[in-house]
């Protein structure tokens, strides 16, 4: 498979490159087609190698084809592949995330529902903030509810496409009718501000197509060709889009794995990749089993995981590779010692065998867990980087400058407008910041509109008056000087004018050169995002760039360094070394799923994605002791690790000079001296937040905080009936729901 470019695309040249079942799949180019592609069996080829078919036998033009996936980084690899394939014939083609793409289709369309085209995306800061708001504003009793709390709710409700009437009509006790309300007033809100928040771009242009057929039926019509990667991750909402844009011609094709299925906790609904032939009937279906990354053993260790799910369908990997070394699973004393262990093995092999250390990775189930890791790092020496620690764009310093160029870009945009107003401090407290969102409700205007009636505020003294309207003044003068300068040119005007990164210098602290450095940093992503794009780059498009990237966007894959990142985000990439960590019943699998199947079936898929990342050797690691809530407590080894087939295993056993037993790489020994996970109380990691439990005396109840400090563990639990009630968990006799 040689991948050369075509210049004059040859159809049956495509077909060569590929194996049997890829060529199936890409020449079965009318009606829809499912295609179950394994891990590391060549979907992105397929997905590219298709469209470059699609193109060379003349059925459809570039601007008749779309095709989305989930992340930039697989719609870059995705649109390099195919311009390498057919150069000259790029023009007019959708390749993107859903995301990106549907906030392209909304800025062309979106005042049909009363956007204007330059609305702001807000992430998570900017959604917590508004949230805050509306709390504060409304008087609302936030019964102990984070914000956090109340959005992941609201995110729920979008995805499944709950309005905040029906989620009202169906709230069943207080908290619910807490987050009704909120929900209600953040969108009014956001539609005031002209933005839309993440769930938004996924559901707008749903209700776009549903208020216009016109609209609706003009896309329908354009798109002869849809292509969906990484389908099992559609929610509701992009499952309902995808029916509407493929009603008139049907010719879509998904690709995607169920056993790889893993955000069910932001909305994705396995069950539209494995009902896929229902909803379609004439579908086509192909499976790519041949993996073209990892050893036999790896793949055949990983199946034998996988196949403990009932909610997928029938597959195994299998590759013309070596059968490669047994995996490895590490049993060790403690989480300190399970940390010492990885990176003694981990600088034995870089100094013996001669690997870079960017070919190790480490993958755990929650970023608590990479603390004692980086420890251990730091004490060897060894460089490592942090996926999805603090991202660039949420850094203070960084989202500070972004604010003035939403600003710009939105004037309606109320929530950076306030950011900015008093950064670097000119005298706008929050005393008349609060006056002018008054007077701007009142007067049922924009909060930027307000800053230029200053005048006719007699509340406010001249001084700040002065003050807000020097502010306005700037932000107009550079509003009409957008058309006529770059973007990098703008942004660093208003860096220079605003005195920040003099301010930062004048501080001369480790932590100001530091933030001043991620200042220049953004500058020169500016410049960088606008040489990619083109003089036509706008503000526009770099900001909607900055708001749709991601933790993987960041990570330099060229660092001579090991990664560190969650399993979730490592779904995508391979490394020829592999370290899964704390591989122990209510840590992996997460404690709350063991009651749920179908929680628990995510959690395996979660391992066998894990799994699957490596291309050389796995290593599996749990620790008979955790530190938990400040506490050394006893771990019962994972589920998972007893489900492997030891056929394809090696058990290093470091744990037994604690026990006094004389090491051992026996199974069976192995298996005795572990008692069953139903035998360990998981009582401190089951309770959390949002569950809904059951007391003797009290009745039903709402979990709604956690307080883990001190020996036992106390509860604050909102009973339906009985109000809110302190509990000390050992005591409570609570049972769950």
């Amino acid at each position: 498979m040689s991948g050369k470019a075509v210049h004059s695309i040859d159809p049956e040249w495509i077909k060569k490159e590929l194996n049997e079942p890829q060529s199936q799949a890409v020449t079965a180019t009318e009606g829809p087609v499912l295609v179950l592609a394994g891990a590391g069996s060549g979907k992105t080829r397929v997905l590219t190698y298709r469209i470059a078919y699609l193109l060379a036998c003349g059925l459809a033009s570039p601007a008749e084809i779309l095709a989305m996936t989930f992340t930039n980084k697989a719609a870059a690899e995705m649109r390099e592949r195919v311009t390498r394939l057919a150069p000259n014939m790029m023009t007019g083609l959708w390749i993107g995330t859903f995301h990106s793409l549907f906030a392209r289709l909304l800025r062309r369309e979106g005042e049909c529902i009363g956007y204007d085209r330059n609305f702001s995306i807000y992430d998570e800061y900017d959604q917590n903030t508004l949230v805050k708001q509306i709390i504060e504003d409304l008087k609302l009793d936030t019964m102990d509810v984070p914000t956090s709390g109340a959005l992941h709710r609201i995110s729920d409700a979008k995805n499944n496409l709950v309005s905040p009437q029906d989620y009202l009509n169906n709230a069943q006790h207080p908290i619910e009718e807490f987050v009704a309300k909120v929900y209600k007033e953040y969108q009014i809100r956001l539609r005031n501000m002209n933005a839309m928040d993440f769930d938004d771009l996924l559901l707008n242009p749903i209700e776009l197509f549903e208020r216009f057929p016109l609209v609706r039926e003009f896309y329908q019509d354009k798109f002869h060709y849809i292509l969906v990667d990484e389908y099992q991750d559609t929610n509701r909402a992009q499952y309902v889009m995808l029916k509407y844009l493929a009603q008139k011609h049907k010719n879509i094709c998904v690709v995607g794995d169920d056993d790889q299925s893993i955000y069910r906790w932001r909305g994705a609904e396995i069950r539209n990749i494995l009902d896929f032939e229902k909803d379609y009937a004439t579908c086509s279906k192909f499976r790519l089993e041949q993996n073209y990354r990892s050893t036999q053993n790896i793949l055949s260790a990983a199946h034998s995981v996988i196949t403990n799910n009932r909610q997928r369908h029938a597959k195994k990997l299998w590759t013309e590779g070596p059968v490669g070394e047994p995996v490895m699973v590490l049993e060790v004393y403690d989480d300190l010692e399970e940390a010492r262990t990885i990176v003694d093995k981990i600088s034995y092999e870089f100094r013996r065998v001669e690997r870079n250390f960017h070919d190790f990775a480490i993958l755990y189930r929650t970023n608590a867990q990479s603390r004692v890791l980086e420890e251990a790092l730091r004490t060897e020496g060894i460089p490592y980087i942090i996926v999805g620690g603090v991202k660039f764009y949420e850094r203070k310093e960084v989202k500070d400058v972004l604010g003035y160029l939403k600003v710009l870009v939105n004037p309606a945009d109320a929530i950076s407008l306030r950011r900015i107003i008093n950064f670097p401090a000119r005298g706008i407290g929050e005393a008349s910041l609060a006056k002018l969102d008054g007077y701007a409700r009142h007067k049922k205007i924009m909060l930027s509109e307000a800053l230029s009636h200053v005048g006719s505020m007699a509340d406010l003294p001249k001084r700040i008056s002065e003050r807000v309207l020097a502010f306005s003044a700037m932000m107009n003068k550079y509003r009409s000087l957008m058309s006529k300068f770059s973007p990098f040119e703008i942004a660093s005007a208003i860096v220079e004018e605003n005195g920040i990164l003099r301010m930062l210098k004048e501080e001369n602290t480790i932590e100001s050169i530091s933030r001043a450095e991620n200042v220049r940093e953004l500058l020169s992503a500016i410049a960088d995002f606008a040489n990619s794009v083109g003089p036509e780059a706008t503000l526009e498009d770099f900001l909607e760039h900055v708001s749709l990237s991601t933790d993987i966007d960041k990570w330099d894959d060229k660092a001579n360094a090991v990664t560190l990142m969650t399993l979730h985000s490592a779904k995508g990439l391979e490394f020829p070394v592999v370290y899964i960590t704390g591989l122990e019943e209510g840590l992996f699998p997460l404690s709350r799923s063991l009651s749920d199947m179908m929680a628990l079936e995510e959690e395996r898929r979660l391992f066998y994605v894990g799994a699957t990342r490596s291309k050389d050797m796995l290593y599996l690691s749990w620790a008979r002791y955790r530190r938990r809530y400040g506490e050394r407590l006893e771990s019962v080894k994972s589920r998972f690790l007893k489900e492997l087939d030891p056929e394809f295993v090696r058990i290093d056993n470091l744990a037994r000079p604690y026990y006094g037993k004389h090491a051992t790489t026996d199974e069976q020994s192995y298996q005795d001296t572990m008692p069953d996970y139903e035998d360990e109380s998981q009582e401190r990691l089951e309770f959390r937040p949002g569950v809904r439990v059951r007391h003797p005396m009290f009745g039903k109840g709402t979990v709604i905080q956690i307080d883990a400090a001190g020996s036992n563990v106390k509860l604050l639990v909102l009973f339906d009936t009985a109000g809110r009630k302190r509990l000390v968990l050992p005591y409570a006799k609570l049972e769950i729901l």
